[in-house]
């Protein structure tokens, strides 16, 4: 027979992480984590650079932790292994590399599907964040040069002219980040950045200073050409220059398609519906982390989220 799963947790960040750790401390055996990835926490190792801060104040939110998971400042690989160590030590089951298709609620019962194969469950949380979907620009990227626009940071080498486009925090970090090994451009749409945080605006700061970076301020791109197999890029203020890569860092999506097959509940805002316990319309569904506020990114709101819930599911 198959197995029946107390929760089964899709998407292994820091909320999935969250909750799959409370519901084994909070008394729970059977629980399944289903990550789409090859390895836990996916945003932080594609849209982090090496040795970020990671930090518990998150753009100035001061939070209480709540749970059983005490997340506490650091850097990149430091979270990364602390929530390695929290997996190992709990013996948490996770299903990597798949991806779920589509939730369903047959009865009391959860049918989590999957490319490969199918599981059941009593409770279901949903943990995936918005940068698995990141935004991309509204103008076409030629697909000849699509190998040369990416999201992160993993295809960059050496001594490339780069342009980063972007006005958040993320943005910022990877110009900063290329700027000491490659010539580096910050395109934002505004004239100033408002959104960064101190540490980053001082570091921007000082890379104009010394000029490590140059940043174009104030313009919009229009369009994006090919060009002897490089990235043309024309904007708004009547200059193209060419670059040997482009870089977006301006946010994610949220996966309407996936929540709608999920069976959830939207808004207007097409955000998901849920209760202050983060529960979904459909009993026995929850959202934390990212998908459950209108702006996210901070890891110690996620583990409450996912504390809150759990407590919730158990109570019921």
């Amino acid at each position: 027979m198959q197995q029946m799963y107390d929760v089964i947790i899709i998407g292994s960040g820091p909320g999935g992480v969250g909750a799959a750790i409370e519901s084994k401390v909070l008394g729970l055996e059977k629980i399944l984590v289903i990550e789409k990835g090859d390895n836990h926490s996916q945003t932080i190792r594609k849209f982090y650079k090496d040795n970020k801060r990671v930090d518990k104040v998150w753009q100035g939110q001061e939070v209480e932790i709540k749970g059983n998971v005490q997340f506490l400042d650091g850097t990149k690989e430091s979270t990364l292994d602390y929530f390695d160590q929290l997996i190992d030590e709990e013996e948490i089951d996770v299903a990597f590399n798949s991806e779920v298709e589509k939730i369903e609620k047959d009865g009391d019962i959860f049918l989590v599907t999957t490319a490969n194969a199918g599981y059941i469950a009593k409770h279901v949380i949903i943990a995936i964040g918005r940068m698995g979907k990141p935004n991309k620009p509204g103008y076409k990227i030629p697909l000849s040069i699509r190998q040369r626009v990416n999201y992160n940071l993993e295809k960059c080498t050496q001594g490339e002219k780069i342009l980063v486009v972007g006005g958040g925090d993320s943005a910022v970090e990877y110009a900063v980040y290329l700027s000491s090994t490659n010539d580096v451009t910050l395109n934002y749409r505004r004239t100033e950045f408002s959104r960064i945080n101190d540490i980053n605006r001082q570091d921007l700061k000082d890379a104009v200073g010394y000029e490590k970076l140059r940043t174009r301020l104030g313009c919009n791109i229009l369009s994006l050409e090919n060009e002897e197999g490089l990235v043309k890029v024309n904007y708004d203020d009547g200059y193209s220059v060419v670059y040997d890569r482009a870089i977006y860092a301006i946010g994610g999506t949220t996966p309407i398609e996936f929540l709608k097959k999920c069976g959830v509940e939207l808004n207007e805002n097409k955000q998901p519906v849920i209760t202050e316990n983060y529960e979904t319309k459909t009993e026995g569904m929850y959202i934390v982390g990212d998908l459950a506020v209108d702006s996210g990114g901070s890891i110690a709101i996620a583990l409450n989220h996912a504390y809150h819930a759990v407590t919730h599911m158990l109570s019921k």
